[in-house]
């Protein structure tokens, strides 16, 4: 390997040439294909009022990965939202201006914030989540990758040995015979070792021993059930709901919406400082999810056992 820096693209394929090929949680497909999922349901907790001509995707997936987005004024567009980068330090370590770059525009803006431009940021500290998506994808890549190979381990397997290569065309010829559901199978006494022994045996007897994969599968669920007490999804004790009582649900309520509350008021606080300085009216609050409407119904009833 030569001329570093690699790319993971290459790393793998040198990899894989010179040895067995190894497991990457990192720059998989499988590893993307979560982290695509992941971002979709975190997304999905937060609705935004804003005018109908910004594209809400866009403002989403900014807001979500980049973490922020700047608020302008064009001539040719009216006041419309774009990816930036910040730049400057006030007293506060605050940034102070935003460089805005898109092909569609005739130039590079620099704007002032406060001034011309207003940024809406997720985070206080402007940072997105897509560290936090990617580290729950690798695990759930992970269980995944892992619960694919338990279940092709687990399938039963025969080890013939033969003499010779008529002798191993036949075991071949016996297990389609078998394989295909035939009640009875006939074989010669060649088949056989010098003491009477068959030739052939299982390659694994206690496959139900190593069969892990219902294990893995509820870790799967376990992985994705922390992701969602993260980003506000309401998820407590999925697994034992015979069991579940208020204290539990509240419990997980505080948790749930601890980091999505601070995100909606952010993104608010912001978006207060964007209406003012262009006379918009955008806001942001959270989903109510099917599972939120229950438990409210449920809070209801309890409070009604109590009058």
């Amino acid at each position: 390997m030569n001329n570093p820096p690699y790319d993971f693209d290459y790393i793998n394929a040198a990899n894989a040439a010179i040895n067995p090929s190894t497991m990457h949680a990192r720059n998989t497909g499988l590893s993307r294909f979560f982290e695509r999922y992941l971002l979709q349901k975190a997304i999905s907790r937060v609705s935004l009022e804003i005018p109908e001509e910004w594209p809400t995707n866009y403002v989403k997936y900014v807001l979500f990965i980049r973490g922020f987005f700047a608020v302008m004024e064009t001539d040719r567009f009216g006041v419309i939202p774009q990816q930036c980068t910040l730049a400057g330090w006030n007293l506060y370590r605050q940034p102070t201006r935003a460089l805005i770059a898109n092909p569609v525009f005739d130039r590079t803006y620099e704007l002032r914030i406060g001034i011309n431009t207003e940024i809406v940021k997720l985070a206080p500290d402007y940072g997105g989540i897509f560290d936090l998506i990617s580290y729950y994808a690798d695990l759930m890549a992970l269980a995944s990758e892992s619960m694919g190979v338990n279940i092709l381990n687990s399938k039963l397997a025969y080890v013939f040995a033969a003499k010779n290569k008529a002798t191993a065309e036949t075991f071949k010829k016996l297990f389609d015979r078998i394989a295909s559901g035939e009640p009875a199978a006939v074989v010669d006494k060649d088949l056989m070792d010098d003491d009477g022994k068959i030739l052939w045996e299982y390659f694994s007897q206690d496959l139900a021993k190593n069969f892990i994969a219902p294990n893995l599968m509820l870790l799967l669920r376990q992985i994705e059930a922390e992701f969602d007490t993260r980003i506000g999804i309401p998820n407590a004790n999925t697994d034992k709901r015979e069991r579940l009582n208020v204290d539990e649900v509240n419990a997980n309520n505080v948790e749930t919406y601890t980091l999505l509350q601070q995100w909606v008021q952010t993104i608010n606080e912001d978006m207060k400082k964007v209406n003012e300085m262009f006379g918009l009216d955008l806001s942001a609050h959270i989903n109510t999810t099917a599972e939120e409407v229950g438990r409210d119904e449920q809070s209801d009833a309890f409070n009604l056992r109590d009058l």
